[in-house]
């Protein structure tokens, strides 16, 4: 009768996994197996695993894998995909795509785009440092071997080059003139997805610890992975490349970019 008894204990607890803290999940497993435990001393070796047991296994594996998704697929990032979609079936933003690229080292994937049609990428220099291999994938013109053309660790910016010709470009906006509220679109590629477009505002100027330039806060859904997204003004021309996000004071948590004139400073 103990044992029927700690079986229906369990068997309860489990119907409530819900309201469970993480400790008391563990708790459970460990009681399952001690009770697996008893029972396989108690018969013979043949007997079965109790299916509550495997149940419950498959329960927590099942709760594990769906709380990664949910961290990543939270309600604010189904909103940029949601946002992306809608964004990409105006003319202007699908040929904006078509010269933002995937940077692959052998550190992981980043976002570049081209800025003229023999081949010179920009990207931030976090996307790039110290990696020997990098490739740099054209949504519709295809896989390059690209090498770094040039550095600038100061502002977080590269320049690479790819032997390319005839290639889909942005143009650069040399005058960068911002004002708050601003509207923005930046394309990139967060969170494992490819060529996500989205609109954001202007907010500032700020000076970050350890830098001597100013960079510009945006209010805009900016996820791991937009890293070397290009920031367009309503022109289509780039003012600036995503580089951070920032939990602000007053704001929250905003997107960060390099305005382009810094890196026109820094080459001359």
């Amino acid at each position: 009768m103990r044992d029927e008894n700690n079986e229906e204990h369990i068997r309860n607890e489990i119907e409530n996994f819900e309201d469970l803290t993480e400790d008391e999940m563990h708790e459970l497993v460990l009681e399952a197996q001690q009770e697996a435990l008893q029972q396989q001393e108690e018969t013979t070796p043949k007997k079965e695993i109790p299916k509550w047991f495997i149940w419950l296994l498959s329960t927590m594996l099942f709760l594990s894998t769906f709380a990664g998704l949910f961290q990543i697929f939270s309600i604010p990032a189904i909103d940029f995909l949601i946002v992306s979609a809608s964004l990409s079936k105006q003319e202007d933003i699908e040929a904006y795509k078509k010269s933002v690229v995937v940077i692959v080292t052998e550190d992981g994937k980043g976002t570049g785009f081209s800025v003229s049609s023999d081949g010179i990428i920009l990207t931030n220099y976090h996307v790039v440092e110290e990696n020997h291999s990098i490739s740099v994938v054209f949504p519709d013109a295809g896989r390059y071997e690209a090498t770094v053309k040039e550095t600038f660790p100061t502002i977080d910016m590269a320049v690479l080059e790819i032997d390319g010709d005839d290639l889909p470009y942005l143009t650069i906006d040399h005058s960068s003139k911002m004002t708050k509220s601003d509207p923005v679109t930046f394309i990139g590629n967060p969170l494992n997805f490819k060529g996500i477009a989205n609109v954001g505002s202007i907010l500032a100027p700020i000076k970050l610890s350890g830098w001597t330039d100013e960079v510009m806060m945006i209010q805009a859904p900016v996820y791991r992975g937009n890293s070397g997204s290009p920031v367009l003004n309503e022109d289509g021309k780039v003012i600036g490349t995503i580089f951070a996000t920032l939990d602000h004071q007053e704001h929250g948590k905003i997107g960060l970019f390099i305005p382009i004139s810094l890196l026109n400073d820094y080459k001359n």
